[in-house]
């Protein structure tokens, strides 16, 4: 709810990931990425309504209670990269206590073993073990990114909700943390990659999922996403010739406001190629929801 009236934040949003898989979400910002990842930890504010299912280990995680989340879904069949860091780490207790006792509470391990646990998820993360006494107020951005990044891998959770990960670091930190989320998947997790960093994407995805407006315009195979034949909808065209690397032209307009959505296309007053067939909602069909993706496939 937003001033007394109903905001559809993510709309028909539906796709599968398998273990050892990445799937990279990519779109602007206020587009229901962020909103996604939280609905699938039970993170809603609480007048947030749900629809659907989201099911991980026969769990319904759109469906179930706040004990089963917090007992048996956060930390164990889901780890969480929040996108805020600093608002997840406790104010009051060093990151290496907080990494040794989210090591405890995951996998029961104690004492010197849990500090070297803990120890090896902060190396992961290319967060420095001379840090691991300070306490979050002391730390950089960056530092509270690495920091986060740690506590979400220490429990090896089947699924990885990694949300802006790469957010304040510089380039060869963001390229060691999206190898390492790679890795991650490697070794037979699946992740869900929300970011803005397309390089980061293209360096970790097996699959992209754009979305725009609360909907989920297209998914498709990232070595055909970034490279032949490229994007299939307009708006994933514009993301990418955004890229410096590439024709660096941004697309024109803004996003919509999700309370204020035109009819049909949400995307057709920021598009060249919008006709009359825009003004009808698109079917998600073969991957992608454009009345043009034919012509677009033709280019």
């Amino acid at each position: 709810m937003r001033g007394g009236r109903h905001v559809a934040a993510v709309t028909d949003a539906s796709f599968d990931l398998a273990a050892g898989e990445c799937l990279a979400l990519v779109g602007e910002s206020g587009c229901g990425k962020s909103v996604l990842a939280s609905a699938l930890l039970g993170l809603l504010p609480g007048n947030a309504q749900t629809a659907g299912s989201a099911r991980i280990d026969g769990i319904d995680l759109l469906d179930t209670d706040e004990r089963t989340l917090a007992r048996t879904v956060r930390g164990r069949r889901i780890g969480l990269i929040p996108q805020s860091p600093a608002a997840h780490l406790t104010p009051v207790r060093t990151v290496g206590a907080q990494l040794a006792e989210t090591v405890r509470q995951l996998t029961g391990l104690r004492g010197a073993a849990a500090r070297r646990a803990a120890a090896g998820a902060a190396e992961r993360a290319a967060f420095p073990a001379g840090h691991l006494d300070r306490y979050p107020h002391e730390l950089s951005g960056g530092l509270a990114q690495r920091a986060a990044t740690a506590l979400a891998l220490v429990g090896d959770a089947p699924l990885l909700l990694a949300d802006e990960p790469t957010t304040g670091l510089d380039r060869d930190l963001v390229e060691h943390t999206a190898d390492e989320l790679r890795h991650h998947a490697d070794q037979g997790r699946a992740l869900l990659l929300i970011t803005h960093d397309l390089a980061a994407a293209q360096r970790t995805a097996d699959r992209v999922a754009v979305m725009y407006a609360g909907r989920i315009v297209e998914i498709a195979d990232a070595e055909s996403f970034f490279g032949t034949p490229g994007p299939r909808h307009p708006y994933a065209r514009g993301l990418l010739n955004a890229l410096p690397e590439r024709d660096f032209a941004l697309i024109p307009g803004l996003p919509p406001e999700l309370v204020d959505l035109p009819p049909g296309c949400a995307f057709a007053p920021r598009c060249a190629r919008a006709s009359d067939a825009c003004a009808a909602l698109p079917r998600f069909t073969d991957g992608v929801a454009c009345h043009h993706a034919e012509e677009l496939d033709r280019v």
